[in-house]
This record gives structure tokens, sequence and C-alpha cells, in this order.
């Protein structure tokens, strides 16, 4: 990625060659947040700094930043810039490291992005092997809307995208859904509620203060249809895409609650509550998606094999 992009920088703008001095200063402006503090780190002052990010935009024939209002935004091509910025002045505090011999293993970067929908204690279990592999892995997580995450799988920014549904075939992408399991679906309360429902589950939940997960996932949609075939009617008093303040609200007694029977144990302990029951014929499937079908990455195999051998076994 590195040399892809040094062959780009030595074949543009009549074979001029970068200047690093800009590329550090434009690397600095984004990292601190702005011209003031970037100037102050490099002991400059705001104008200078600014001078030489505009002599490294005129190099690479592109504008970095955009404005909006008195402040600087990092742009598409901005983006770009500063991520191989990034991979070259780590490979340059790596190159010191190696010469005054200090032990190096450079780590495998592994990049993921969770979509927002899915559950941070279900996320937890599946990622689990990789923080625990005895190879380093350097992971960085992103956490977005699941449509957002897709765009940087295609951008290859990602290695996998962690979600709840497969790759929408409107989006005409090579790209392929590898199902990690599926689990089923269990309603908790806190200690208050447990005993109200538990009796006559689950017709006990018709007209009962129900926490219902955002409308754009699909176990808003299942539950929906599940309550729907069974002639229940609870009364909702919120909805939240957050699955975790979702749970926080059960357990202040606010209503009754869906999350995945798989991490049941940990949703009763951490948030104080207690499983009513389960949902017969309702499952929630997880995916990870990928722009390769024969999965290669050690991470995402590692995440595979953990969550068909382990997380969902049963």
């Amino acid at each position: 990625m590195v040399l892809t992009f040094l062959f780009f920088l030595t074949n543009i703008t009549s074979m001029s060659w970068l200047n690093y001095h800009h590329l550090m200063y434009f690397w600095t402006v984004v990292r601190k947040g702005g011209l003031a503090p970037a100037a102050e780190e490099l002991r400059l002052s705001p104008s200078t700094v600014s001078t030489q990010i505009q002599q490294l935009e005129h190099i690479l024939g592109h504008k970095l930043f955009d404005r909006s209002g008195r402040q600087l935004v990092v742009n598409d091509v901005g983006q770009i810039v500063y991520r191989y910025a990034e991979e070259i002045f780590t490979l340059g505090r790596e190159l010191q490291d190696a010469l005054e011999d200090r032990p190096l293993e450079r780590p495998l970067r592994f990049q993921i992005g969770v979509a927002d929908v899915i559950p941070k204690l279900v996320a937890s279990k599946l990622l689990e092997p990789v923080l625990n592999s005895p190879h380093r892995i350097h992971l960085v997580c992103r956490e977005d809307h699941p449509d957002n995450l897709i765009s940087q799988l295609i951008l290859h920014d990602l290695d996998m995208v962690l979600t709840d549904a497969p790759i929408s075939p409107d989006l005409r992408v090579r790209g392929f859904s590898h199902l990690l399991g599926e689990s089923k679906i269990s309603i908790f309360a806190n200690s208050k509620l447990y005993a109200r429902y538990k009796r006559r589950f689950p017709g006990s939940l018709d007209g009962a203060p129900c926490l219902l997960p955002g409308d754009r996932t699909v176990l808003r949609r299942s539950l929906e249809q599940w309550f729907e075939s069974h002639k229940i009617r609870p009364r909702v008093v919120a909805e939240c895409d957050d699955s975790a303040l979702l749970s926080v609200m059960g357990q202040e007694g606010l209503g009754f609650f869906a999350a995945p029977s798989v991490i049941g144990i940990e949703v009763a302990k951490q948030y104080h509550v207690r499983e009513v029951g389960r949902l017969d014929g309702i499952f929630e499937k997880f995916y990870a998606v990928s722009m390769d079908r024969r999965i290669k990455h050690p991470a995402v195999q590692a995440i595979v094999e953990n969550a068909k051998s382990g997380v969902f076994k049963d």
C-alpha cells in the first residue's frame, strides 16, 4: 500500500518529489484537529503551517481540506492522504526502533467495521479470539451504519464488516456474506417486572410496556411479525438503535426488552435483569461481510471459527 502510494508520488506533477516535511505538517494538522494546535506542537506559526500545506496540495494536484465556516475539514482526498501518511510515519518510527536495536515485531493490522445494530456483547464475544490471539494483532474497530461500513469495505479501508444482514444485492458490489450463526431471542425484564411477565408468558406481554430496537434493524421487523402472529400488542414506550441503552432502560424497569439468547447470561449479569422467556420461531442472524469469497485474513478466520465452534455452537 505504502509502496504504491510512493510510486504515485514520484510520478506526479512532472516527476516532482514529495516533500515529507509538507506531509508531516498536513498529518499533524489532521491528527491535532486544526492549524493552531498543530502549529503549537510543531513550534511554527499557523500561517507557516498553512503555507506548507498549500505547497503539498500544489504538488499533489488536489485540495486536501474544505472550509466549513472558519474551520478546515478534511475532504475525501485528504482522508486518503492522511491514511497513507499515518502508515508512512509509523514505518519511520519502526525504522528508528530497528536501528536502535529495540525489540521489533510489527503487529498485523486488522480493521473491522461493526454495524451499530449489533449488540456490543455479541461483538465482544465474536472478537475475543482476535484479542487473545498468540499473534500480535492491532485491532481497529469502526462503528457506523451498515451501508457506510460496506462502502469503506469496498474501498479496502476495512478488512471485514460484522452485521445482522447479508450484503444487499441492490449495492451491486462483489462482496460476500459469511453466515457466522444465529441465536434465539429472549425477553428480559428487571426483577419487579419479571414476576409479572413470567406467569402466562408470552401472553403476559400483551399490553405490557415494551422497549423496541430501532426500526432499521432486522430484529425489530422480526419482533413485530412475531407479535402480530401471536396477537400480542405490547405498549411501546421507547425505541432505540443502541442496544446497550435499551438494556439500561430495561434495568430501570421502563419495560421489557429483547436480546439474543446467546448473550443471555451476560445481559442478565451486566444489567441486573432476568430472562423472562424465549420466543419460539424467531432468530437473529449475524454475518461477516468481506470482499473475498474465500476467507484469507487470519483474524477473520479466527472470528469465523470461534463463531461456529463456540459462540453459536448450540
